[in-house]
């Protein structure tokens, strides 16, 4: 028997529904079908603008078994609150929190409560769903989404957190030291504001074995400012501003033995301290860049050296326990030290004979040094040869005279 479709059953001509109704919650609202009701009842219109500022209040919809299934309603809340949607039962059929709409339509009429199938339709206004966006980092201004970068005070030996994601760190402090999170714990594009605005020195430190612009840590000067940005694996600052009134930075980096190749970050510390304990002689590679340095060499040598250079031209042999000022040309180290015009005296370290304080930049185990308190030494190679005191001259081994002595005994 062939199939058809009866235009006389079914939900196709409906003579008396609503297309649209507008209501306001103030209590809970029991709607009816169209067909059952007065002009002066409350009718579940096929579109539906609900205004609900009151928490936790209902709008019921009619019996179920009185329509076909497939029935429906387009409801949209415009209001501040969220309200739900019951059915003739008081079983719930969908929420609707502020500014969403929801599809709702028959699926089984064979009782009161009946079931209904729900679609979310969208959104129906903008307004409070942009405070529900905000997180961190925006702000909900009107009905838009708006960068914030709230302002909060760094404490000295603190961690940073996820939560700390685009805020405004400053610094009030003297000198301090905080920590950055695991970077992994922070995740690619975390990032944070940050400026010292105190009267010493801040060094934000990463977690072991991980790197702020390719080192363990970077201090930052009062005045210092920029931006601290997470890759997922390790952190750089972008926009990093020096303040003008604090322009040296000083690196201090462990050495032991072979060659040192300093990293752009390194090398951009206008001081340079060596520490450590050698075990060989030690060559640190400079960028091949003008710069102007000072040099300070703090290792125990154990008889060794230490050695600038840029990989080419002329390189600087500095003795432990001296500094020295070096100007690059990109190319060569000179030693920058000269002696002022007006000058009247140069005061020297004591050094020692593998280090004399006076020595040569092409022998630096050659030169004068002070043994002891009134004493002069004259160190060849790094061994004593002769010290002079207020009582004569003692010379360690044989000496050759070719014009004699005079007035001595022997």
């Amino acid at each position: 028997m062939p199939s058809y479709v009866s235009p006389f059953t079914g939900d196709v001509i409906q003579p008396t529904d609503v297309s649209y109704a507008a209501y306001t919650l103030t209590a809970n609202l029991q709607l009816d079908w169209p067909s059952n009701t007065t002009p002066a009842e409350n009718p579940a219109a096929r579109i539906m603008d609900i205004t609900c500022n009151v928490a936790g209040l209902n709008l019921i919809m009619p019996p179920a078994n009185q329509v076909s299934v497939g029935q429906d309603a387009l409801i949209r809340n415009v209001g501040s609150q969220t309200f739900t949607v019951k059915d003739y039962a008081s079983g719930t059929i969908v929420a609707i929190p502020a500014g969403e709409a929801q599809y709702i339509y028959v699926t089984t009429n064979s009782t009161a409560a009946g079931t209904w199938g729900v679609i979310a339709f969208g959104i129906g206004s903008s307004g409070a769903d942009a405070a529900a966006l905000a997180g961190l980092g925006l702000i909900a201004i009107s009905t838009t989404l708006n960068q914030s970068h709230p302002a909060s005070a760094l404490v000295d030996l603190s961690t940073l957190s996820a939560s700390d994601r685009a805020q405004t760190k400053i610094w009030y402090g003297g000198a301090g030291t905080i920590y950055l999170p695991a970077a992994a714990t922070a995740g690619d594009n975390w990032f944070f504001l940050f400026k010292n605005n105190g009267t010493g020195t801040l060094t934000i430190e990463a977690q072991s074995g991980e790197t702020l612009d390719l080192q363990p840590q970077k201090t930052f000067n009062p005045d210092d400012a920029c931006i601290i940005v997470c890759t997922g694996t390790e952190y750089v600052t972008v926009g990093y501003g020096q303040s003008p009134n604090f322009l040296f930075t000083a690196l201090v980096k462990p050495v032991s033995t072979g060659t040192y190749i300093l990293t752009t970050p390194e090398a951009t510390s206008i001081i340079q301290e060596y520490v450590g304990n050698l075990t060989g002689d030690v060559t640190v590679v400079y960028p091949p860049v003008v710069a102007l340095y000072v040099i300070s060499n703090q290792v125990t040598d154990n008889g060794y050296t230490l050695t600038i250079t840029t990989g080419f031209g002329t390189p600087i042999t500095v003795p432990a326990g001296n500094q020295v000022s070096v100007i690059c040309d990109g190319t060569n180290f000179y030693n920058a030290n000269t002696v002022q015009a007006g000058g009247t005296t140069i005061s020297l370290i004591d050094g020692t004979a593998g280090t004399p304080s006076l020595n040569f930049l092409s022998e630096t185990s050659t030169g004068l040094y002070r043994p002891a308190s009134g004493h002069l030494g004259i160190s060849i190679l790094g061994t004593e040869i002769v010290d002079v005191d207020g009582t004569g001259i003692t010379v360690d081994g044989t000496g050759t005279f070719t014009g004699g002595i005079l007035g001595g005994t022997f």
